[in-house]
């Protein structure tokens, strides 16, 4: 049975200035990761800049994350597309370099119906035998997967949870209780969108998939256990100082501001990939008090 719960980064790959992947930054990153008490990194999904990958860095990211990673943390590949064909492979591949689970997006840009969601999940899950999480993201993909395809799809047995980045949290209370009705406790929930996570997490979420612990993950570790405990006072006070974080990391497109931020502290190499460009200069001041605020800049 799959079994993961805690914080899960949405993890970025770092680039240098020409756009190129910063293998030893991945290195990096990751082990301060598991350091930090991060159950799980996400790799190549939409904060590591899959749409201006190509295959084969994409398969390579997914290969190297699992070789550094060593059985330390969870792996999780994203392995979404637009192409039910090319998500196969994808799934296919992270599969074969051993990542315990894929998380797919839904398709973007062709609006697929609900019954072209069901049949583009149902036909990855049918060919490769790998723990795969479904990702609800509409403000990005022009595409929102309904409570009542997801309740079509959790009889698929290797079909294991929800990544929900729409921060509906009565979206949520409805699928939990769906969920129950069915006997489904073994569909995990969990929250993709992190102003909403501690309060999704409380109400019932087993982790979150966060941007934002890629900048302060002992605290985003920290609040997943309060929630877990029920200690829900002490969880939303904690991630009460997370705010203006959380508002900073996308005041331009994820994973733009992230990128910049970490590369003030010092974590990673300054690049990313057109059409994403660096962090307009209007916001960094406002981006390193933020920092400051949070001890992560003296």
């Amino acid at each position: 049975m799959f079994n993961l719960k805690g914080s899960i980064v949405a993890l970025v790959t770092p680039m240098d200035s020409e756009g190129e992947i910063n293998w030893q930054g991945l290195k990096d990153l990751i082990e301060w990761h598991i350091r930090s008490d991060t159950v799980g990194i996400v790799v190549v999904g939409t904060t590591g800049e899959s749409a201006t990958l190509d295959v084969s860095e994409h398969v390579q990211l997914i290969e190297r994350s699992v070789d550094i990673v060593e059985g330390r943390i969870k792996v999780i590949a994203g392995t979404g597309a637009n192409s039910t064909k090319e998500a196969v492979y994808l799934t296919n591949s992270a599969k074969s370099a051993g990542a315990d689970s894929a998380l797919l997006v839904t398709p973007y840009y062709n609006k697929p119906s609900q019954e072209g969601l069901f049949r583009h999940y149902m036909q990855v899950a049918d060919e490769v035998d790998l723990p795969q999480i479904l990702y609800n993201v509409p403000s990005r993909t022009g595409c929102d997967l309904q409570n009542e395809t997801v309740l079509r799809l959790i009889d698929q047995e290797n079909i294991v949870g929800l990544k929900d980045a729409t921060g509906d949290l009565k979206r949520q209370e409805d699928l939990l209780k769906e969920l129950n009705k069915n006997g489904s406790q073994n569909f995990s929930l969990y929250s993709g969108d992190d102003p909403t996570a501690a309060r999704f997490m409380l109400n019932g979420g087993v982790g979150t998939i966060s941007v934002t612990a890629n900048i302060v993950p002992k605290i985003i570790s920290e609040i997943c256990d309060l929630a877990f405990e029920g200690r829900s006072d002490e969880a939303l006070n904690l991630d009460s100082k997370l705010k203006e974080l959380n508002e900073i990391l996308f005041i331009e497109s994820n994973p733009i501001p992230i990128k910049w931020m970490l590369n003030r502290i010092g974590r990673i190499t300054e690049g990313l990939r057109l059409p994403l460009c660096s962090l307009n200069e209007d916001y960094h001041a406002s981006a390193e008090k933020v920092l400051k605020d949070l001890k992560l800049l003296n």
